[in-house]
């Protein structure tokens, strides 16, 4: 009779990495911080930047990406009261990820699609 196999445990490193795509998963999360990174600050820049995006959509992921400390809502009282939205330090750390997925995706399609 043989031995029980044994298997390999991936979760060391599985749960860090569904932990961070929790932090950034959905259609609209990437897109919300590439905007704020490369300088719109007001709500409707933001909106305007990303296609197909409702009000509602971007309000609750700016929310979410706030919590996640990625995002900071500035208020400024001035008449009439302005808000800004602006990348933190921490979001910082996210520019190599996103150049890694970008180059990959170009890669990805090429090879796909051979283009």
């Amino acid at each position: 009779m043989t031995g029980k196999k044994t298997y390999l445990s991936c979760l060391d490193s599985v749960k860090p990495v569904r932990d961070a795509l929790d932090v950034i998963n959905g259609k609209w999360k990437l897109p919300i911080i590439i905007s704020v990174g490369v300088g719109n600050e007001r709500f409707t820049d933001i909106q305007e930047s990303i296609p197909g995006m409702t009000p509602k959509a971007m309000a609750k992921e700016l929310k979410e990406l706030v919590q996640h400390k990625l995002i900071e809502r500035i208020v400024t009282d001035d008449y009439p009261v302005k808000i800004t939205y602006r990348w933190t330090p921490y979001a910082n750390t996210l520019t190599p990820i996103i150049d890694a997925l970008k180059e990959w995706g170009i890669k990805h399609r090429e090879e796909v699609f051979k283009k």
